[in-house]
């Protein structure tokens, strides 16, 4: 297939219109449901009040914002893709914002001063007890503000909607690469989403991470149950053409969605077997550094000693259990020469990219964790 013709399958694939909407009909459209922001989604917005009071005051400015990009339901309903971050702010100020969880009302924003706009600082939207809010005229004209959509049509391939959101989004700070695949994974199967957002609440798989808490805002945590499910479900020679480790653990867990061999029963029962032996072996040192000049672990989580002891431990993990009591001295002793083979120093470091360390700890990982 030429150059032509794979652009015009492309673009029978995805099915778009454009929509300029005022912010107040946009309001109108959240309030009736008919826009939608997941629930899963609104993990997401993180921004600062800092950033909230400078979008409200590019949209007083007259400063064209980006498109927000929805997808159209079947229903007619529309889900937000793309935007989430400036929805969210604008209705929040409004006092429009709902807790999707609870469904109550979010406590509405007060601002701080701009650059351009100081006023702003302590200001609300509507402030029924007197306080610092916009003037009756301000508010009409906040809420005949212009918002751009751009709307991806139910005949749009399946695909299309994840594959626009990671185009939109991973380019960017904010979300992280996890909170892109959360999006991903759930438009293609919620229950996925769920079932590993659930492995990652785990209190073993909890206590051996022991990740920082920004980490765990940024869904670090929720990564790490997709690293070790793509690598313990990988080949190796699959693991050798890896380009990219973010694109290749969201191509693999969503591959999971599709394949009916993959038994999410079975996978569970593993992993927290795994982190059940790993926290009464090592508990919350079980993925740092052994030091031995002075006979213990030291520093932070190291993502490198995460992917070879899991790897390692559940590849040969029926071995393990087999020895009862007397796995954890063992693996804890394993835990320790890790740190003094030349084939896994030589790949762990912090100047040792991913799709180089991968490919190469994992075999000497099932290797040296054998009982």
């Amino acid at each position: 297939m030429g150059l032509q013709e794979e652009i015009e399958a492309g673009r029978q694939t995805v099915k778009a219109d454009a929509y300029p909407m005022s912010i107040g009909e946009m309001a109108s459209l959240y309030r009736n449901r008919e826009l939608v922001i997941r629930p899963e989604f609104q993990r997401l917005f993180r921004w600062s009040i800092e950033q909230k009071s400078r979008l409200i005051e590019s949209i007083f400015l007259g400063i064209p914002l980006p498109s927000i990009f929805v997808m159209q339901r079947h229903d007619g309903v529309w889900e937000v893709i793309d935007g989430l971050q400036r929805l969210s702010t604008i209705l929040e100020f409004m006092g429009e914002l709902l807790d999707e969880e609870t469904g109550k009302l979010r406590t509405a924003s007060t601002l701080r001063k701009t650059r351009y706009l100081p006023s702003l600082n302590n200001l609300r939207y509507e402030d029924e007890d007197g306080g610092c809010s916009l003037t009756t005229g301000q508010r009409i004209a906040f809420k005949r503000s212009k918002l751009d959509f751009k709307i991806l049509l139910p005949e749009s391939d399946e695909k299309a909607k994840y594959e626009l959101f990671d185009r939109l989004n991973s380019g960017g700070e904010s979300p992280s690469a996890q909170e892109v695949r959360n999006a991903q994974i759930i438009m293609r199967d919620r229950s996925l989403f769920e079932w590993i957002y659930g492995l990652s609440n785990g209190e073993s798989f909890s206590e051996c991470v022991a990740i920082t808490s920004n980490k765990s805002d940024e869904q670090y945590d929720v990564e790490l149950v997709c690293r070790f499910m793509a690598l313990m479900n990988t080949s190796d020679d699959r693991l050798k053409s890896i380009d990219n480790v973010d694109s290749f653990l969201t191509e693999r867990v969503l591959e999971f969605a599709e394949e009916p061999d993959f038994d999410r029963e079975g996978q569970q029962g593993r992993f927290e077997r795994l982190f059940t032996l790993l926290a009464s072996s090592l508990g919350a040192e079980a993925f740092r550094r052994y030091d031995e000049n002075k006979a213990k672990f030291l520093g932070g989580f190291l993502v490198s000693a995460y992917e070879a002891i899991t790897v390692g431990i559940a590849t040969n993990l029926t071995a393990w259990e087999a020895l009862g009591e007397g796995a954890n001295d063992a693996i804890r002793e394993r835990a320790k020469t890790l740190w003094s083979m030349a084939e896994f120093r030589s790949q762990s470091g912090s100047g040792v990219r991913g799709t180089t360390r991968i490919p190469a700890i994992v075999p000497v990982a099932k290797r040296h964790f054998k009982p």
